[in-house]
């Protein structure tokens, strides 16, 4: 079976890697195209080890680009960390059509950032999908899926490199062995029990101090390693990472420095104390609360704004 691999980064690369582990016919790649002066994709330098084409189109609405794309007679289409916006025709043509990885439980959670969005609403389970792409955002029948527990502590970042990272690529593994064998489902999707959420950035990470305790906490976690939800003090943007919710509460605003010490900082939240472990002020690296307190001059008693 010819196979086109369409992805990116660490997790595409890894899918390169085990489909060919598996002797599986990749033959062709596409990638994002690459910015001026930025490293190559891994998935196009793994592509490029083993000798396979690797194509980087500017956009996929090109007609030569989907002229090229059919050149290469692909039985199967596999979008393995796609963020570029795909025409369905690309999934229509493949003998086989396509079949797409995504990192929440569909319908749930359509869109780019799933996985924030998970904890960021308090889910207590989330999951991957594998489904059958066919134009729309995250639409399209389900092959398989894939499902596990949201730990209370759990960070975006917790889920996806210990959980979703690993049972996708085994699920993408599977999903190629059903499709072979003529097994593989396609189960639609129910759309009334959809969901889509924007993009998590900053139009969203920004800390509210007049909200309870759970809801910042879950805001952390899932903006936790990326964007990074924010505060500002002394005129200085201030990202928080590893976030524990302590439920004690103290007659304090919200938002108040309670104690500075090894363990982190803790921050008066309405219903609880939220410790810190980690901050990045802005400019600057992240580095432990102690750290970052030390280098902007944040002592107890001071205030985040919100």
């Amino acid at each position: 079976m010819r196979i086109i691999l369409i992805g990116q980064a660490a997790f595409g690369a890894k899918a390169f890697e085990v489909l060919s582990e598996k002797k599986e016919n990749i033959v062709a790649v596409y990638t994002p195209a690459e910015k001026p002066g930025a490293r190559p994709d891994p998935l196009k330098e793994a592509a490029l080890s083993k000798g396979v084409k690797v194509f980087q189109p500017q956009t996929y609405k090109d007609d030569q680009v989907f002229d090229t794309y059919k050149e290469n007679k692909p039985d199967l289409t596999i979008l393995a960390f796609v963020t570029d916006i795909i025409p369905a025709r690309y999934f229509e043509s493949p003998s086989h059509g396509a079949i797409c990885y995504h990192p929440s439980l569909l319908p749930r959670h359509r869109g780019a950032s799933a996985i924030n969005w998970a904890v960021i609403m308090g889910d207590t389970r989330t999951g991957l999908t594998i489904f059958w792409p066919d134009g729309g955002i995250d639409t399209g029948p389900i092959l398989l899926q894939k499902e596990i527990d949201i730990g209370p502590d759990d960070t975006t970042g917790s889920l996806y490199f210990n959980h979703l990272f690993p049972m996708g690529v085994e699920a993408i593994l599977e999903s190629v062995a059903l499709i072979k064998a003529g097994k593989a489902p396609k189960i639609p999707q129910d759309d009334t029990q959809a969901t889509y959420e924007p993009p998590c950035d900053d139009r969203v990470a920004g800390i509210d101090w007049n909200k309870p305790a759970p809801e910042l906490f879950n805001l952390v976690r899932g903006c936790d390693p990326q964007p990074g939800a924010y505060v500002y003090c002394k005129g200085n943007r201030v990202r928080f990472y590893g976030a524990k919710l302590i439920a004690d509460p103290v007659a304090k605003a919200a938002g108040t420095i309670l104690q500075i010490d090894e363990q982190g900082i803790q921050v008066a939240v309405s219903g609880g104390r939220l410790n810190i472990g980690k901050m990045k002020p802005e400019p600057g690296k992240k580095v432990s609360a102690v750290d970052a307190t030390s280098e902007l001059g944040i002592k107890a008693g001071d205030r985040f704004d919100t």
